[in-house]
């Protein structure tokens, strides 16, 4: 009989813990597995306790977010026990690419069948990730998530939108497979798995097997580009944009004009200008979707979402571009004014109200 730590972070993202502890309880299979429940407390507690437990148990499942799955997974790496996760948080990122589902009974159903794998690591100036890290952009607005203080999709896309417009890209030097670039760029995503979470696809062909990241490079765009940018990152079409470069590699070195914030699997931390990013293959033992072809649930909100960017995305030519991109085109510059209105009309598409 296999031993099963479940690890429950009570403050992640969407306030289900009863409905998983109802989960745990009923849907264990008690004739192949023992099973036991801890809480954390505070910061950095999943981490201490999973650390304690390796080798005690064969599997630690993650109750939480993509930060609760870091701190869980980072301390299981080059050890016998598997990562386990129930996700309950904002984006679960990785749980999303290993195709677990996001409703706990189903999920329990893949923790019971513990069907476990090797998967690849990245490391960060030292730093474990599991899912994606990088900087520019998305370090930026993670800071500013992080700042918030509420958790959501929803105060996502609001600090995006509200602090978008005054993020200026940087110059970075990518030094890989010993060649070194320059390159001006929106953000440098360097990616284990495919996504950041909630189905948004930075690397859409990554995979957490093959021994290698998959860095994707954003170059600057203009305001009249960026719907197009985010509509193909969540249908899976980002690496056919022109200003999308992606590099396949184990080892890269980022260099930046001043230190300033990263992010590590979504969570902000501020680094140095140089950084290392390194893949470690196999070095983590974790459960996974044995089933074909199954794709994670989706929670009510993100669903909502992606029916409303394909409902824009069928609609573009004669929506999007009829009342946005052709008056547009008629400026020589974009006056602040103008970049008003196009938040305007963004906001009015995303609430389907009438355009004026």
């Amino acid at each position: 009989m296999s031993k099963i730590l479940f690890i429950i972070n009570p403050k992640a993202g969407t306030g289900r813990k009863d409905i998983v502890e109802a989960a745990i309880e009923e849907h264990v299979d008690k004739e192949r597995h023992s099973a036991s429940v801890l809480y954390t407390s505070h910061a950095g507690h999943a981490a201490e306790i999973a650390r304690e437990m390796a080798g005690t148990v064969d599997i630690i499942v993650a109750v939480g977010g993509d930060g609760t799955v870091n701190e869980v997974a980072r301390s299981l790496v080059h050890t016998p026990t598997a990562l386990g996760i129930i996700p309950v948080g904002s984006g679960n990122g990785l749980a999303r690419h290993l195709r677990i589902p996001m409703e706990p009974a189903e999920a329990m159903k893949i923790i019971n069948e513990a069907c476990v794998e090797n998967l690849d690591y990245g490391r960060i100036n030292g730093e474990a990730f599991f899912c994606t890290c990088g900087v520019g952009f998305d370090a930026f607005i993670s800071m500013k998530f992080a700042e918030a203080g509420k958790r959501g999709l929803s105060t996502y896309i609001e600090k995006t939108l509200q602090d978008g417009l005054s993020y200026r890209p940087e110059v970075y030097s990518i030094e890989m497979d010993g060649e070194a670039e320059t390159h001006e760029a929106f953000l440098i995503a360097c990616a284990n798995a495919s996504q950041y979470g909630n189905n948004a696809y930075i690397a859409p062909h990554a995979s957490t097997r093959d021994g290698l990241l998959d860095v994707t490079l954003l170059t600057p765009f203009t305001p009249l580009e960026a719907p197009q940018i985010v509509l193909q990152l969540f249908n899976r079409q980002l690496s056919k944009n022109s200003h999308v470069k992606i590099f396949r590699t184990k080892h890269l070195r980022i260099t930046r004009k001043n230190e300033g914030p990263a992010h590590i699997d979504g969570d902000p931390v501020n680094m140095g200008q140089s950084l290392e990013v390194e893949l470690i293959p196999a070095g983590l033992r974790a459960v996974v979707n044995s089933h074909p072809g199954h794709r994670p649930l989706m929670f009510p909100k993100v669903q909502d979402m992606a029916r409303d960017i394909e409902n824009l995305n069928r609609d573009i030519e004669e929506t999007f571009f009829r009342n946005v991109i052709e008056p547009f085109q008629k400026l020589e510059n974009l006056r602040l004014n103008d970049l008003k209105r196009f938040k305007q009309i963004i906001d009015k598409i995303r609430n389907k109200t009438p355009l004026t």
